[in-house]
């Protein structure tokens, strides 16, 4: 591996004074190496759009995500 590379996965986590990783560190598009189980049939419907699979899963993830946040705090008012 060449040394003069370093990848940002493997970079400490930006923190804020009380230890939390800080909101818009993640939303400036930080990732991280995860692993995950996925049905064969949707990781290969997500492949099969061409490259990018992998950012498009996030995608989907994040509308979830997003979707599921404002519905909460609806339910909290």
């Amino acid at each position: 591996m060449n040394k003069e590379y370093e990848p940002e996965w493997d970079q400490p986590a930006v923190r804020n004074e009380d230890n939390t990783p800080t909101k818009a560190h993640a939303v400036a598009g930080v990732k991280q190496i995860v692993t995950i189980r996925l049905d064969v049939d949707m990781l290969e419907w997500f492949k099969s759009a061409g490259p990018g699979y992998q950012t498009r899963i996030n995608q989907v993830l994040r509308e979830y995500m997003e979707a599921n946040r404002v519905r909460a705090q609806g339910e909290q008012h």
